[in-house]
C-alpha cells in the first residue's frame, strides 16, 4: 500500500521572496536553508526580502551571509535613524518608508534595513507591507539594469522609497494652502492654531526621515567600493537629487507655516483687541445713565432739582444725549 503523500510545510510568512538572480533574469526560488549553496555560483546573485523576522530567522540569515553582529541587531530591533554603514565586505543601509494612509491621509512611518553584499542582498521591512509594493516586478521588468547586480537593487530601493515622499509633501503643501486660507479669509476659527501644530508635527517627522538620507546617498554617490558598480552611480546621483528636492521642499514648508502660525497668532491677538474695544465702548456707553440714575437714586431729603418740574425728562435728556454722543464717538474712532 502506498503511503499518503505527505503535506508540504507551510511557507514562512515572514519571509516575502527569495530568489537567484542571473543576467538580470530570475532563475530559480530557493530556500532559506538553501542560500548558501546558491552563493557559490559566479555571476549570480540572491534578492531575500523578509517582513518582521523573528529572532531564529534573521540568525539563520545572519550565519550563511556572515553578517555583522551589531547590523543584525539594529535590523531586528527597527527605531534607527536613516544611515549607511560598512561592515567588512557589506554594507547596511537603514531607510524609513512613508505613505498616507487611511480618509484623513495620514502618515504611516515604517523601516526597511538592507545588506548589501557582493553576491547578495537583504532587505527587511517593518511597518506597513505595502511600502514595496511592486517593487520586484519593476525591477525584474529591466533586467538590463538588474544584471548590474545588488548595486542596482539597492538603487531601486533608494528610488522607490524617495519616491514615496513626493505625494506626502504635495498633500502637506496643500493643508498649508488650505490653512493660509482659512487664517486670512472670513472664517477664521481658532482651531486653525491646532491643525497647524499637527501639520507642524509631521513636517519634523518627514524631516527626521528626510534629512539624514540626503547624507546616505551622497556617501553612496561617491563610496569607493566594489559594491556599488561604477556604472550604477548615476542613478545614485539622480536619487541624491531628488532626496535634495525634498528636502528642501520641506525645509519651505516649514517656514511659511511657522509664518503662518505667527500670523494666525497676530489675527486672534487682534480679534481680542476688537472685543476688548467693543466691550469697554458699550461700558463706557452705559456708564453715564448709571451715574446720574445713582445720583438721583441716593434718597437724600434736600437735593437741586427734586421739586423742579422739568427735572425728569431733563434727566432723560440729558443721558441719551450723553449715550448718543458716545456711541457716534466710538463709532467714529473704530471701537464699535
Amino acid at each position: 500500500m502506498t503511503p499518503p503523500d505527505l503535506p508540504s510545510p507551510a511557507p514562512d510568512p515572514c519571509v516575502i521572496n527569495s530568489a537567484v538572480y542571473a543576467d538580470g533574469v530570475r532563475v530559480a526560488e530557493v530556500g532559506i536553508d538553501d542560500l548558501q549553496a546558491s552563493l557559490g555560483d559566479p555571476g549570480r546573485f540572491v534578492w531575500l526580502g523578509l517582513f518582521e523576522p523573528d529572532a531564529d530567522l534573521l540568525r539563520n540569515v545572519q550565519k550563511q551571509f556572515h553578517l555583522h553582529d551589531l547590523a543584525v541587531e539594529d535590523a531586528f530591533n527597527a527605531h534607527q535613524r536613516p544611515k549607511l554603514e560598512l561592515y567588512q565586505d557589506t554594507l547596511f543601509v537603514v531607510l524609513r518608508t512613508a505613505q498616507l494612509v487611511g480618509a484623513d491621509l495620514g502618515i504611516e512611518f515604517g523601516e526597511t534595513h538592507v545588506f548589501v553584499g557582493r553576491n547578495f542582498i537583504v532587505s527587511v521591512r517593518h511597518g506597513s507591507m505595502k511600502s514595496h509594493v511592486a517593487l520586484r516586478t519593476r525591477c525584474e521588468s529591466m533586467p538590463h539594469l538588474l544584471s548590474k547586480g545588488p548595486g542596482f537593487v539597492l538603487y531601486a530601493l533608494l528610488d522607490f522609497v524617495v519616491d514615496q515622499y513626493f505625494p506626502i509633501v504635495d498633500q502637506m503643501e496643500e493643508q498649508l494652502e488650505s490653512l493660509e486660507e482659512e487664517i486670512f479669509g472670513d472664517h477664521f476659527s481658532r482651531d486653525t492654531t491646532g491643525r497647524i501644530y499637527r501639520l507642524k508635527r509631521d513636517l519634523l517627522a518627514m524631516k527626521r526621515a528626510v534629512s539624514p538620507l540626503v547624507d546616505v546617498c551622497n556617501r553612496l554617490m561617491r563610496f569607493d567600493s566594489q559594491l556599488i558598480p561604477e556604472d550604477t552611480r548615476p542613478y545614485y546621483r539622480d536619487v541624491y537629487d531628488h532626496t535634495i528636492r525634498i528636502n528642501e521642499m520641506i525645509d519651505t514648508t516649514r517656514e511659511l507655516l511657522t509664518t503662518a502660525l505667527e500670523a494666525n497668532l497676530s489675527l486672534i491677538s487682534v480679534a481680542q483687541n476688537e472685543a476688548t474695544k467693543r466691550l469697554a465702548a458699550w461700558a463706557a456707553i452705559i456708564a453715564v445713565p448709571t451715574a446720574v440714575a445713582g445720583i438721583y437714586g441716593m434718597n437724600f431729603r434736600h437735593m437741586p432739582e427734586l421739586s423742579w418740574q422739568y427735572g425728569y425728562p431733563f434727566s432723560l435728556v440729558v443721558m441719551v444725549g450723553a449715550c448718543a454722543g458716545l456711541y457716534f464717538g466710538f463709532k467714529r474712532t473704530g471701537w464699535l
